[in-house]
């Protein structure tokens, strides 16, 4: 069977919720195997198109990393911080449940924690909510198993692997930008705009790695330390909702507006809070050498091009944040277990040799990376794909 990756997407659904009026969306952009892959988001405002959007870019995602499986989205229009949140997740899950059964893999997204999708999919008796992929392993129970103990595995930090690793993810591609350009890692500085699981994850294995964290901005505002920011402690002092604690930040760190963190002096900019962040108002406001996409469509075509044309390159959020979809189908195939160890030598490899093959373009003839990564996508999505019964999960 061949791999399709058209603008149009396979399928579009719309549900309403009976008790709150809310809004929810499914599209599947594609099926390989019968199966697509893609997180279900919740956030006041969130539309079709957004979601579409999504769906696409998690096809790119799997097809950048050659996984056996199509892309997909959820998203749900409904404020994560209310009360009813949980139960509205519940019933669109549970009007999804045919998708859910035996063709969509989800997982956690923005306003919607992992161990939150997990607890509903165990109501509707389906376990976890990479059910649709489990079933179809030989022993199912020993596959569950497999992703739990991965999903649970404890890392320094005080976290949990499932938790941390698209983060890390983002910051391998930032180390791999050091990398291509020959950067001293501890001459090097980032800027994180967003600091919840992706942005925290990044900002603590950049400082982890020895890198200049002097910027990250929550919905309070940016902080700012051109020495660095104490990464761990700001990690400590969030609340439930990815906020910072004020009265832990040192006096002498900057406060700033939200929207400062665009403008900061340094090397890296990571957008990783919401989708296009960076737009043609703002574009001029970068003062990073590169972008790393950590969130979903964080850079607007437009702004894009106007970075592109000042010297910035973008590195894709196909490419940058890719590593948790990535590292869940290791999982779920058996190629990684509940060692971290292997989990992140097989991510670093991965993503750093991704971002040097797309900043070599750039540095040699200035193709912009997301065109580099394109190519790359489509030249494996024209290929032969398994057929539908060779997909075999362990």
């Amino acid at each position: 069977m061949a791999i399709q990756h058209a603008d149009e997407p396979l399928l579009r659904l719309t549900w309403t919720d009976r008790v709150t009026g809310a809004h929810g969306y499914l599209v599947v952009h594609s099926l390989v195997s019968g199966l697509a892959t893609g997180g279900t988001r919740m956030r006041a405002g969130c539309t079709m198109s957004e979601v579409e959007d999504l769906a696409r870019g998690m096809a790119a995602k799997t097809a950048t990393f050659d996984l056996p499986v199509g892309g997909a989205k959820g998203g749900i229009d409904f404020d994560p911080k209310d009360p009813r949140a949980t139960e509205v997740l519940r019933r669109f899950c549970e009007a999804m449940r045919p998708w859910l059964d035996a063709h969509w893999v989800t997982a956690e997204d923005l306003g919607v924690p992992q161990h939150i999708i997990d607890e509903v999919f165990a109501e509707l008796g389906l376990e976890q909510s990479y059910h649709a992929a489990i079933r179809r392993s030989a022993d199912p129970a020993r596959t569950l198993r497999r992703v739990q103990a991965g999903l649970n595995a404890p890392v320094p930090g005080g976290l949990l692997l499932g938790d941390v690793i698209g983060g890390y993810g983002v910051a391998q591609a930032c180390l791999g930008v050091t990398a291509a350009w020959n950067r001293a890692i501890e001459e090097t500085t980032v800027a994180v705009q967003g600091i919840g699981t992706m942005g925290g994850g990044a900002a603590w294995y950049l400082h982890e790695a020895g890198m200049r964290v002097v910027a990250v901005a929550d919905a309070a505002g940016t902080l700012y330390d051109p020495a660095g920011l104490d990464i761990p402690t700001l990690l400590q002092a969030r609340d439930a909702y990815g906020e910072i604690d004020r009265s832990a930040v040192p006096d002498h760190v900057q406060r700033l507006p939200r929207q400062a963190v665009v403008g900061t002096e340094a090397t890296i900019l990571v957008p990783a809070a919401i989708s296009y962040a960076l737009t043609p108002d703002n574009s001029y406001d970068v003062r990073a050498e590169v972008v790393i996409e950590a969130a979903n469509a964080a850079t607007t075509p437009e702004a894009e091009a106007m970075l592109a044309a000042r010297g910035v390159p973008v590195i894709p959020d196909f490419v940058a944040n890719a590593g948790a979809a990535a590292w869940a189908w290791w999982l779920l195939l058996g190629q990684v277990g509940a060692e971290p160890t292997d989990s992140f030598l097989k991510l670093r490899g991965e993503m750093q040799s991704k971002v040097a093959l797309l900043l070599g373009a750039w540095n040699t003839d200035r193709v912009p990376p997301r065109q580099t990564a394109w190519e790359f996508v489509t030249a494996r999505e024209v290929a032969a794909a398994p057929a539908e019964s060779a997909l075999t999960i362990p």
